[in-house]
């Protein structure tokens, strides 16, 4: 059964970044399967498991956005990350209260989801966008990512790069 697509992603949410507009399609799509789920009242335990995917999903693109913003002294750093990690308590509390039978998910998590991703998408992440596309922080960007591309190809222990 084909559900109605809980958010669609669209070229407006685009931030100019290519691995994070990846990311995001990709977070829009856990999304949406956390959606169908629901609707179709898969077993508890699978929409659990999107649910996981989906946060451990996030925790990877908040690092990606993190690292980028640190490569290029982003200004609104601190203030991004803090965003980054009342969602992550927010979701982390959420899932000990799934595990203790404190709640359920629900269409207002859902909800609550979708608004977050897009006002977050929308606002602070077009805003870092802008200021990452400008040639110097693009630059910055190239030589930190050939620093990167090096180091995992050529080191055994390409993780203690980071």
């Amino acid at each position: 059964m084909a559900t109605e697509k809980l958010l669609e992603w669209s070229d407006s949410y685009k931030v100019g970044i290519q691995e994070v507009d990846e990311q995001h399609q990709e977070l829009v799509a856990m999304l949406n399967a956390l959606h169908q789920a629901i609707v179709e009242h898969h077993a508890k335990e699978a929409s659990r498991k999107i649910l996981d995917q989906l946060a451990d999903y996030t925790r990877t693109h908040f690092l990606l956005e993190e690292s980028l913003m640190r490569v290029t002294h982003y200004p609104g750093f601190d203030a991004h990350k803090q965003q980054h990690e009342e969602l992550i308590k927010q979701v982390v509390d959420l899932q000990h209260k799934l595990d203790t039978g404190g709640a359920t998910i629900t269409f207002e998590l859902l909800h609550f989801l979708k608004v977050w991703l897009a006002q977050h998408i929308n606002e602070t992440d077009k805003r870092f966008g802008a200021f990452f596309t400008k040639a110097d922080h693009l630059k910055s960007y190239a030589n930190w990512s050939e620093e990167v591309n090096t180091t995992m190809t050529k080191k055994k222990w390409w993780w203690k790069f980071w």
